[in-house]
Order: structure tokens, then C-alpha cells, then sequence
């Protein structure tokens, strides 16, 4: 799993208790998914369909770096599913798990489209496809 996104646990972030906020968690979750989903499926117009159960191992704190991780996990014929993994940047904890989150490819009405996509395309991939494009 590829972790690509950072963020500095602050004070708005925490619940009552001192920890974490899940709700501020999710929100850069949702984000962080979408973000991946439109690179993926080459078109900025994707929705949250689906998030399965969300399992809290343990609590982030004020001043943590956390760190978080998504990687596609299968292509349907509108849809791409992704896993999520949130960890403690320093000690590598893991802090929260999704196994499945999906996000649906649509078009400019709204309705479900197919993306053609069968695959994760590495930015590695996409930058030689550009160089080839411009040689």
C-alpha cells in the first residue's frame, strides 16, 4: 500500500477525549479516496458509493503525524473498490482500517458510466505515456 497523504493531528482535530475526532478522520479519508479514484479513472467526476464496516485499532493524538494509505483493489465496469489503511507516520501503528470503499465513474448527468479502466496506473506510467506523447 502506497501512502501518499500527511496530516498534522491539531487541536480542532480532537474529540472530548483527547483523541483523534473519527468524523475528521473520515473526511480526509473520503477525500483522500476520491483524489485516488479520479487519478485512477482519468475523470474528475466520481462519487462515494459504498464504505464497509470501519474498524478504529487505535487513537491518534495532538501533534501525530498520521499517515494515510489507499490502493485499488478491484475495477468494475463503473466502479473502482479501494482498502485504506490510516498509520502513525513515526512509530508505523496502525490507527484505523477500511477494507472496502468504492467510488462510482459518472458522467455529466449524474448516471453511472463505464471508465475502461482494468488496472492501477502508476504515475510512473502515466508520466512515460506523456514523454512518449511529446517525443
Amino acid at each position: 500500500m502506497n501512502f501518499h497523504t500527511r496530516k498534522w493531528i491539531k487541536p480542532e482535530d480532537l474529540n472530548p477525549n483527547g483523541g483523534l475526532f473519527g468524523g475528521s478522520l473520515l473526511k480526509w479519508i473520503d477525500e483522500e479516496a476520491a483524489i485516488y479514484a479520479i487519478v485512477q479513472l482519468e475523470n474528475p467526476k466520481v462519487v462515494t458509493k459504498y464504505m464497509s464496516e470501519i474498524n478504529f485499532v487505535s487513537s491518534g493524538r495532538l501533534g501525530d503525524i498520521i499517515e494515510l494509505g489507499i490502493t485499488a483493489t478491484n475495477f468494475g465496469t463503473t466502479s473502482i473498490t479501494m482498502c485504506c489503511e490510516v498509520r502513525n507516520k513515526i512509530t508505523r501503528k496502525s490507527i484505523l482500517t477500511i477494507d472496502k470503499i468504492v467510488f462510482v465513474n459518472i458522467n455529466d448527468y449524474g448516471e453511472p458510466t463505464p471508465h475502461g479502466k482494468t488496472k492501477i496506473k502508476y504515475i510512473e506510467e502515466q508520466f512515460a505515456e506523456e514523454d512518449q506523447g511529446n517525443a
